[in-house]
């Protein structure tokens, strides 16, 4: 079944991230996550798993994450009984270090690759994986600038239609809902492909990428 992107849209404004979750089922029930276990992630994994416990989870790992992050997911998976494919880099930590130097600084002239090896490049596998499904995001506008300016349903890359059901909630709703739920959560965590919290590091500008290349 294919969803109608402008009416889905139009119909999920106003709605709960719950309410836009099972709007999106009802038109399309073959659908995916993705993750990383950044802070919060486990509020729309546990509204998701409470819906459609068995959803396919797709954890991009770029094998960097901090030791606190690999611990944080261990336990969500656990407690939320997850249904998890890990995607991560074919480039091993040792020839980063090798290669690199280590993880280049955002202001060097080889973070681009960096990131093209150990963020896009698995999650371009990933998606290739889940061709012609519908993907569910953690994503909120008040995260980044790019965010800000999204659709609850919008065209994804590889073919994919994108759901933010979470795009209007804040960081204080998002607490209370980890605490309401009793939910764990990541304190520490640190993408060295994005490096500042508020930037892009490309996963949500493919789209763009995608359709310039074609």
């Amino acid at each position: 079944m294919s969803i109608n992107i402008e009416q889905l849209n139009n119909e999920v404004k106003g709605q709960t991230p719950q309410e836009i979750i099972k709007a999106v089922l009802a038109a399309d029930s073959n659908v995916f996550v993705t993750t990383n276990f950044s802070p919060y992630e486990t509020v729309l994994l546990h509204m998701l798993t409470l819906i459609k416990p068995d959803i396919p989870v797709v954890w991009i790992d770029s094998g960097l994450n901090k030791p606190e992050t690999y611990e944080f997911a261990e336990t969500a998976i656990d407690e939320l009984n997850l249904n998890i494919t890990v995607y991560a880099p074919t480039v091993t930590a040792a020839r980063l270090e090798s290669v690199f130097g280590g993880i280049p600084s955002i202001d060097d002239s080889r973070h681009d690759e960096f990131t093209k090896q150990f963020k896009l490049e698995p999650f371009e596998r990933a998606m290739n994986s889940q061709s012609d499904k519908v993907w569910f995001t953690a994503v909120r506008r008040e995260q980044t600038a790019v965010r800000a300016d999204m659709d609850y349903v919008d065209d994804g890359p590889f073919g994919l239609t994108k759901i933010a059901p979470l795009l209007d909630w804040t960081q204080e709703q998002m607490d209370e809902y980890i605490e309401e739920h009793n939910l764990p959560n990541e304190t520490n965590y640190f993408d060295p492909t994005k490096a500042e919290g508020d930037r892009e590091c490309g996963l949500h500008t493919l789209k763009v990428q995608t359709q310039k290349a074609a």
